[in-house]
């Protein structure tokens, strides 16, 4: 969940905070020239019967990209003029094997080599720091207990990254969805940079837990035992784009959120995201008053000492305000001690049919970890829900 960034926060006390996720993303993109009579031209990343389309390839083409270039490692290059950032330009094609078990067993949050910084005033309502809350591990096996949950894999400019992330339903297509929710450091930048890389989802990742350890020898079926799912659509809020980042962009945090669709890597018959990872959630963009929700929890895969990342954990508490700025939305926090790569994963309520019901992502805390603070899903996030939806409506 997190790269974890710092702000710093004044309430009843000035806290040093960083970003929860672990920061890295990008998008990638990489393709061979294709015949302007062609519908779709092969993928030449070593994706098989994976096919680029048209659009896709002369996006890539306005960009100067070419795709035999991006498969050969072009994608390492983040040149300023070529780090696709605005809202519409992200490109992810499939790169078949590119997370293969080494790359996915190695990964790690990246550190945040910034310093806190003070934040000298606190203009919102922001409540007294709660009390520490253990993460705990959640139950096993993943695929029953918290299906649709996963791993989420990216390349940034310091190498491999990861963060958590969830299946969401999308009305569009009931019972059978694309969509995922994770936090918008976890894919994009912000205001010095774009979109991250090779970006890969992997519900239900190391479906039994268990140590780091023991997953040398987990049958890598186990590991990824709903597949692994690239990002070929992504969005998140302006604000981050404009001014998010490393520190100087926390006080963005508050549209610390972003949704992506995605597509197999390998052949699922036809079934959706959710149908194979075996459930999504329900997202509400309408959540009650903090005051009113008797409990919250944050489920991810926290990668930083003490934990390893390779089981899933979770923190339940009361949750309660913080603001970083009065003109922003005032985030949830809550008691909880997961760290970086947990950042992104769901942030559960019970429903009225007492089913989880996601209201958040994992944004942001203090190191060490003690609490998490997540933003508070409103009208800019259900515009960019409802966006996506709209556009994956008649197609999948």
């Amino acid at each position: 969940m997190r790269s974890i960034r710092r702000p710093v926060l004044a309430a009843a006390a000035l806290t040093a905070v960083v970003a929860l996720t672990a920061t890295g993303c990008g998008p990638g993109g990489d393709n061979a020239d294709a015949k302007p009579s062609q519908a779709a031209a092969q993928d030449t990343t070593g994706g098989g019967d994976f096919k680029i389309p048209q659009d896709i390839q002369d996006k890539l083409k306005e960009h100067g990209i070419n795709l035999d270039k991006w498969k050969n490692g072009e994608w390492k290059n983040w040149d300023r003029d070529k780090w696709l950032r605005e809202a519409g330009e992200f490109i992810n094609p499939i790169i078949k094997d590119f997370w293969d078990k080494d790359k996915i067993d190695k990964v790690k949050p990246p550190q945040d080599p910034s310093k806190p910084e003070d934040i000298s005033e606190d203009q919102g309502k922001t409540d007294p720091e709660p009390a520490a809350v253990p993460a705990r591990p959640v139950r096993t096996p993943y695929t029953s207990t918290a299906p649709g949950v996963g791993l989420l894999l990216f390349s940034t400019p310091e190498g491999g990254s990861r963060c958590s992330a969830t299946v969401v339903k999308d009305p569009a297509h009931p019972g059978k969805s694309n969509l995922v929710w994770t936090a918008a450091h976890c894919v994009h930048a912000g205001k010095n940079g774009g979109w991250y890389r090779n970006m890969m989802f992997v519900p239900n990742f190391n479906k039994n837990g268990g140590s780091a350890d023991k997953l040398k020898t987990t049958p890598f079926e186990d590991r990824v035992p709903s597949g692994k799912w690239w990002a070929d659509d992504m969005a998140t809020s302006s604000e981050w784009i404009k001014a998010g980042g490393a520190v100087p962009g926390v006080p963005m945090a508050p549209y610390d959120f972003a949704l992506m669709h995605v597509k197999p890597e390998e052949n699922t018959g036809g079934k959706s995201l959710e149908e194979v990872a075996g459930g999504a959630y329900q997202v509400d963009f309408n959540a009650p008053a903090m005051a009113k929700i008797p409990s919250m929890t944050a489920q991810g895969y926290p990668a930083e000492p003490p934990f390893d990342g390779a089981a899933q954990q979770q923190c339940t508490d009361k949750p309660t305000r913080l603001s970083m700025d009065a003109k922003k939305p005032t985030m949830y926090r809550i008691g909880c001690t997961m760290t970086g790569g947990s950042s992104g994963g769901p942030w559960f309520i019970k429903g009225a049919d007492g089913k989880p019901v996601l209201v958040s992502n994992m944004s942001m805390g203090p190191r060490p970890a003690r609490w998490s603070a997540a933003p508070h899903l409103g009208p800019e996030a259900k515009a960019i829900f409802d966006k996506m939806s709209q556009k994956w409506a008649t197609k999948q």
